[in-house]
């Protein structure tokens, strides 16, 4: 038996084309899914753009929602059904390095090689009409939870693992760096850990919307200095912990030198090209700031996320600017890198 599925494939530089492919049938643990909702994230963008080289044609697509079309054997019934409405985690995790095995598993040694079943393209593969996963790879929605709004469970995610890096306390002051949608959830989470929350962002709409989710302050930092601003509201202390949304090189050095004694700052946005930026040992030593990233989300930052959209704690629909068609596909890549864009989705 075999499965025919329409997929929506990066082709060249700033072409997507629907193609249609032929894969296995439903193996052991796994289940079909009927795709209703595929955010364009940061990462098909760059794809798109040719900014991230991907063997060609690929397919996209890591923030999905959708429901169960179909059980595989060994699937538990007492959990999931035809019908059942869900996201879907895409993430690939081999449950074997080193990483895995230590309760690491978003730094999985092999994620970048993910197994890609016959028939199917590279690339994480939610931009398809239909999809195949393992169960233990789906979070039930509530009917009060669209589809649009379930399929940015994986970026809340990101940023819940993002917040939990930072370890916030109440009280604290937090400085957000970027008013994208990346660094919205992180005002939106931020706030309700008890932070003040400060962003700078040069957009004026993006700073008015973080206003509303939450920031008790923002700032242009064009207009004045935003490491100045930031210790001027602090005592001069600077900021308990400061988060770079953006993958703007430059920004870097700034938010290390907004984040007071004994703060963090973390790194968030992945940088392409990467740009290395110098660093004090001696600040290093003198202050006992920590410095360190955040990459992708664990199971256990997906489950959070899941728990905190469908409680409606956090609000993602200020996040979604355009929902367009499948078969418009190219329409939805084109819209998507359009700067100052927050998500948009594909729909069935």
């Amino acid at each position: 038996m075999s499965i025919q599925i329409k997929t929506a494939a990066v082709t060249g530089p700033k072409t997507c084309e629907i193609l249609e492919l032929t894969t296995p049938d439903l193996g052991r643990g796994e289940v079909l899914v009927k795709v209703h909702a595929v955010a364009l994230c940061t990462l098909e963008q760059r794809i798109f753009r040719g900014e991230v080289k991907m063997p060609l044609p690929c397919t996209g697509g890591h923030e999905v929602a959708g429901e169960i079309a179909a059980l595989g054997p060994g699937v538990n019934t007492k959990l999931w059904a035809e019908g059942q409405r869900v996201a879907v985690r895409l993430l690939y995790n081999c449950g074997e390095c080193y990483y895995c095995r230590t309760g690491r598993t978003n730094m999985c040694e092999r994620a970048q090689k993910k197994p890609v079943r016959e028939g199917l393209l590279p690339g994480p593969g939610g931009l398809c009409d239909y999809i195949i996963v393992d169960a233990a790879s789906l979070f039930k929605i509530p009917d009060t939870l669209t589809y649009e709004e379930a399929c940015l469970t994986e970026p809340l995610a990101c940023c819940v693992h993002s917040v939990g890096r930072a370890n916030i306390q109440l009280g604290e002051d937090v400085v957000i760096i970027g008013g994208g949608i990346m660094g919205q959830y992180h005002v939106m989470l931020a706030k309700r850990r008890g932070a003040r929350v400060i962003l700078s962002e040069v957009d004026p709409a993006r700073r008015a919307l973080a206003e509303k989710l939450g920031a008790d302050i923002t700032l242009n930092p064009m207009e004045q200095d935003p490491v100045e601003f930031v210790k001027g509201i602090t005592d001069g202390r600077g900021a308990d912990v400061v988060f770079n949304t953006t993958a703007i090189p430059s920004v870097v050095p700034q938010a290390i030198a907004m984040v007071g004694k004994g703060g963090r700052m973390i790194q968030y946005s992945s940088m392409h090209p990467d740009a290395p930026t110098p660093v004090s040992p001696q600040l290093l030593h003198g202050s006992e700031i920590i410095l360190t990233g955040s990459t992708s989300p664990d199971g256990h930052d997906f489950f959070t996320a899941n728990r905190l959209l469908s409680g409606g704690i956090i609000d993602c629909k200020p996040l979604i600017d355009h929902t367009v068609p499948f078969a418009q596909a190219q329409a939805a890549f084109e819209a998507a890198i359009v700067p100052g864009t927050f998500r948009v989705i594909i729909t069935d």
